[in-house]
């Protein structure tokens, strides 16, 4: 009777998954897909689990306004998640929920990530995210040099949008649902905040 041959388990295997701080790109492809959304920070892993329906919706109708907006303009491309966007040095990668690159960063596409630093960044805020999104997320997008930077909360129908000043952001407005939004960056876009938080 044959015996079956069994693979012996590489170096790499034996050492994987690596320890905090010490994750890569390269370990960040190997992980399962499973429902869970995973970025790597500054060499940690975090996961999350998958966004509720009114998070994908809030996604939905920010990304739908602004994209329309760049086609009008012809001013360069949205994407939303899931994207890898990998800032130099700091992440490898991070799932924004919305990005914006501008025509002259378009550089910056590749075939399957965004290789450097979106003009601005949009992240929907959930119970399970919001202190990740608000602390390490807003820390990280500003040492990377993220110009513009979107919280949206769907619990509290608020649109906070914060510009980059030197190394940190600062609020340029916090904008209720019977308000419209406003850009730095993009000094003609506004949103109605209640045409995002239909629900």
């Amino acid at each position: 009777m044959a015996l079956k041959q069994v693979d012996q388990p590489t170096i790499e295997d034996t050492y994987w998954p690596p320890p905090q701080g010490e994750w890569t790109y390269e370990d960040y492809v190997r992980l399962p897909d499973n429902g869970f959304r995973y970025e790597v920070i500054r060499g940690e892993l975090y996961m999350s689990p998958a966004p509720s329906i009114n998070h994908q919706r809030t996604v939905a109708a920010l990304f739908q306004h602004l994209n329309q907006f760049i086609m009008n303009h012809q001013s360069g491309e949205c994407l939303f998640a899931p994207i890898d966007v990998n800032l130099p040095d700091l992440t490898s990668p991070v799932q924004p929920d919305v990005v914006f690159i501008s025509k002259e960063n378009a550089g910056i596409i590749q075939e399957n990530t965004i290789e450097g630093i979106p003009d601005l960044v949009v992240e929907v805020l959930s119970p399970g995210t919001a202190r990740y999104d608000r602390k390490t997320k807003f820390e990280v997008y500003a040492e990377a040099g993220i110009s513009e930077y979107w919280l949206a909360d769907p619990d509290s129908f608020t649109i906070e949008v914060y510009v980059l000043r030197g190394q940190a952001y600062a609020l340029l407005g916090k904008f209720g649902r019977e308000e419209q939004t406003r850009s730095e960056l993009l000094p003609d876009f506004t949103i109605p905040v209640k045409d995002v938080f239909r629900y």
